[in-house]
């Protein structure tokens, strides 16, 4: 067995809808389970059968899991900047598409997507679902061109 890193994130009842945006804007292969498919014996509590116990969507650049937050969670904020998902590209378009396609979904541009400080090419949109995602890309254009 490897060894692997995913980010995993609690949504707050929303997660079927979130992770199927996330595959139509990174594509991937997702896999889907509700608390009403799984085996339930000896779960100290008895969860919403239509919420998501466990989500991983596999993209091109990596994994992102999830599921609806447990019971008495209180629904914990996602929006925020203390944390963002990074996405790296070999390609400034590709990232311009992935981020049009983020707030055509409803997100909105948390800072511009551009030539950084420090040469790359970065910027930041919250999804409709708040979660923050960063995109950088390698200067392969001339500066001054969006």
């Amino acid at each position: 067995m490897s060894t692997t890193l995913a980010t995993y994130i609690s949504l707050p009842g929303n997660a079927d809808e979130a992770f199927a945006h996330w595959q139509e804007v990174f594509g991937g292969q997702l896999e889907l389970m509700k608390y009403g498919d799984a085996d339930l014996e000896g779960m100290p509590f008895e969860p919403d059968p239509d919420l998501v116990a466990h989500a991983v969507l596999h993209t091109p650049g990596g994994d992102i899991a999830g599921g609806d937050g447990m019971p008495g969670e209180g629904g914990l904020p996602l929006r925020g900047t203390a944390y963002s998902l990074l996405y790296s590209v070999d390609d400034p378009a590709e990232a311009r598409t992935l981020i049009q396609l983020l707030l055509d979904g409803g997100g909105s541009v948390n800072m511009p997507f551009e030539v950084a400080p420090w040469g790359d090419w970065y910027g930041q949109v919250f999804d409709r679902f708040d979660v923050m995602w960063a995109f950088v890309a390698p200067d392969s254009e001339a500066y001054g061109h969006a």
